[in-house]
């Protein structure tokens, strides 16, 4: 009876740690190389550092191989500086090396013969192009959404990303006001299978579109559009979200997006009236409002992060009016009633990273997305086919 006990303990501690791997390789980038002298001979053994702030251990280390080659995996998104320190020759600092999540950037060093004492610096763009990887993906970071005139959401990704096609008219977003469920395919996938992946973590709702995103905690987004890997659990987009750790300087950001019915313009003319034109598309209420915050608890050694989030918008419907005549058998539309839905959407979020031991650092997370469409299954795009009063609260 023991033995079974025994087999099942053990597979599940391998199905518990696996996935370990497949989040390292979700929310992180590498660098790779050559190490060589200005003969053009490789140099083994050569000391390799990676430093960077977004690191909390601030560097990491490995050793070119007997071929000169070296590699230095698993780095977080950020700057980077790669030092190469051999006896004999010069050291070699390149700086400025931007990394990416899924991103295998190739910086080689060619060592002159020199003291150590003598460093030699370059500052320079590595190129851009993934030698490494056959995955097709788009990255945009916080810095690039943040300059971007548009809202946060899956619906504006839309124009962000070459060949991207919505799911649906319904989920065409004009002027910043759609919901969060917005999905998109590319290259003739279905949008119903695009997935999004919270530190490697699977947080698809359905057929996709149910996530609450919130820019404030997370330093940038990965997009990846073909070629997917193994660890994919649908053949469409995935969309990897890589969050904030905090880092040891404190430091946040926040924003506020409001708009009203003063705000909105109206293009219906009388020709188009007489044409049955009800009226136009219009806000009721929007606002969205965010905010993170992050830093160190103990520099080096234990960050934090906080987020939060409130969406809350009421879109008027078009054509669509509450019943003058409740309790009866008839209808008549009560014109100072507009239909509207509604719904709100809300993100907290707090996030601690611990750096254990030298090789070993722990990710603790919670996350909570209360949201409600309140009037449920009326949408502002479709046509007026559910009765306002018939309609619920969908939490």
């Amino acid at each position: 009876m023991k033995a079974p006990r025994i087999v099942y303990f053990v597979l599940l501690s391998c199905f518990v740690f696996l996935p370990a791997t497949v989040w390292a390789q979700a929310e992180t980038g590498n660098i790779v190389g050559i190490v060589r002298d200005t003969s053009g001979a490789v140099l083994p053994g050569v000391a390799v550092e990676a430093a960077s702030p977004a690191l909390i251990e601030k560097i990491r280390t490995a050793v070119s191989d007997e071929a000169g080659r070296y590699r230095i995996g698993e780095l977080r998104p950020g700057t980077y500086t790669v030092t190469f320190t051999f006896p004999g020759f010069s050291t070699l600092k390149r700086e400025a090396i931007e990394l990416t999540t899924g991103f295998t950037a190739t910086v080689n060093g060619d060592l002159k013969v020199g003291g150590r004492e003598e460093t030699v610096t370059v500052s320079e763009q590595v190129s851009m192009v993934d030698t490494q990887n056959l995955q097709q993906q788009v990255t945009i970071t916080n810095t690039t959404l943040d300059a971007l005139p548009t809202p946060k959401r899956p619906a504006q990704l839309v124009t962000l990303i070459p060949s991207a096609n919505a799911g649906g008219t319904n989920f065409h977003d004009v002027g910043g006001v759609g919901s969060d469920r917005g999905f998109f395919g590319v290259h003739g996938q279905r949008p119903d299978d695009m997935t999004y992946n919270v530190s490697g973590m699977d947080n698809r709702v359905f057929s996709g579109g149910g996530f609450q995103m919130n820019a404030h905690t997370f330093q940038e987004l990965v997009v990846e559009t073909a070629a997917g890997s193994a660890e994919s659990t649908t053949g469409g987009v995935q969309i990897s979200i890589i969050p904030k750790d905090g880092g040891n300087t404190f430091a946040g950001s926040a924003s506020i997006e409001s708009t009203g019915p003063g705000l909105v313009s109206d293009n219906s003319s009388a020709e188009l009236r007489a044409r049955g034109l009800t009226g136009a598309p219009s806000v009721k209420k929007y606002y969205d409002v965010g905010a993170g915050f992050g830093g160190p608890i103990k520099k080096d050694k234990l960050w934090f992060f906080l987020a939060y989030r409130r969406d809350d918008r009421e879109i008027y419907q078009v054509g669509n009016y509450y019943n003058k005549l409740q309790h009866t058998l008839f209808y008549e539309p009560d014109l100072t009633r507009r239909a509207y839905n509604g719904d709100y959407s809300s993100d907290y979020s707090v996030r601690f990273t611990w750096q254990a031991a030298a090789k070993h650092k722990m990710n603790l997370s919670y996350d909570q997305h209360p949201a409600c469409q309140c009037i449920f299954a009326l949408l502002e795009q479709v046509s007026p086919v559910f009765a306002p009063e018939a309609t619920a609260a969908h939490h």
